[in-house]
């Protein structure tokens, strides 16, 4: 059996960190900034985890 290939794309767009959590950037920071709060924009520049709901299957797409 051939072994399994990463997901290249997906390896660009999540971080594991040390204690191998998943860490992702937001949506939503790219365009129509004018109208989103400084406090919005603040909190979505920040990397946040990836949701336990989706982790298995995002493991499974970065060989891990």
């Amino acid at each position: 059996m051939p072994k399994m290939k990463t997901h290249r794309g997906l390896a660009k767009r999540i971080k594991v960190t040390g204690s191998g959590r998943l860490k992702r950037r937001n949506a939503n920071l790219s365009h129509m900034l004018e109208k989103k709060s400084p406090q919005r924009k603040r909190r979505l520049g920040r990397m946040s985890d990836v949701d336990s709901s989706n982790e298995q299957a995002v493991r499974r797409r970065l060989g891990i």
